[in-house]
């Protein structure tokens, strides 16, 4: 099983650019974030011509995630993080594919910081990671793929000073995605290239794509059972050099489940 995610920035403004990664690249399951789009705006024939069936939660303007299957429909099982319900912002779906539980995440930004953003950003996280232990508990194997909007460590971003305050890279953040690591989950692309410098986003701003100016931000974390027995890992960066492209790459694992 191929397992991907991919931060597509607006589905149907860049839904060409998404069809034809699928068609390349044919993961069995894609997560997407930043869908940018109402529930109705879902392109959901488009991509069920192009093989896929999908289930997803929309938000107007910001926000709003999906998953894909291959020649198949995925099972809904929830499509909101527990632990607080007046949370509405749509960042967590999850779903089960051929026997195997894909949770898909856009973690908040969490920008600028100090301040109540930031805050709301530790808090999910918080949420996250109690739920991540309840699947992980489950013993069923299970990937969480999506935007985690942390870089892990400092080789996870370019040599730079300029994102110092940023929330992407503060020491709460970074012990957030730790105790994911700490509670029994594997970092896919990590333990596929150990020691390699990985970049998953490059900002549209100060011609950070040329420069390969980037960050490691896209994660797809395994439970056990799949962590042993990941068969390969690796990012698709030629889709970011791509017109009119998402500012994110895809990231993607596969797998014998």
């Amino acid at each position: 099983m191929k397992i991907a995610t991919f931060n597509i920035n607006n589905i149907n403004s860049r839904l060409e650019n998404l069809l034809a990664w699928l068609a390349k690249a044919k993961p069995d399951v894609v997560c997407l974030q930043e869908l940018k789009a109402r529930d109705m705006q879902f392109p959901q024939t488009r991509l069920a011509k192009a093989g896929y069936g999908a289930v997803w939660k929309g938000e107007p303007t910001w926000n709003g995630v999906a998953i894909l299957a291959k020649g198949a429909e995925p099972v809904l099982t929830r499509d909101a993080l527990p632990g607080d319900e007046d949370d509405r912002q749509a960042r967590y779906i999850e779903a089960a594919v051929d026997g195997v539980v894909v949770g898909c995440l856009y973690a908040p930004n969490g920008n600028p910081q100090p301040g109540p953003k930031f805050d709301y950003k530790l808090a999910w996280h918080e949420r996250f990671a109690a739920h991540a232990g309840q699947l992980l508990d489950t013993g069923l194997p299970v990937a969480l793929a999506g935007d985690y909007n942390i870089v892990p460590e400092p080789r996870d971003i370019y040599p730079t000073r300029s994102y110092d305050d940023n929330a992407l890279v503060q020491p709460q953040s970074r012990a957030a995605f730790a105790a994911l690591i700490e509670q029994g989950w594997t970092d896919g692309l990590r333990k596929a290239f150990p020691k390699q410098t990985l970049y998953t986003f490059w900002d549209y701003r100060r011609n950070r794509w040329p420069r390969d100016a980037g960050l490691r931000l896209d994660h797809i974390l395994l439970s056990k059972k799949l962590a042993r027995n990941l068969k390969a890992a690796g990012i698709d960066r030629d889709v970011r050099g791509q017109d009119d492209a998402s500012d994110h790459a895809p990231v993607w694992v596969e797998v014998e489940n």
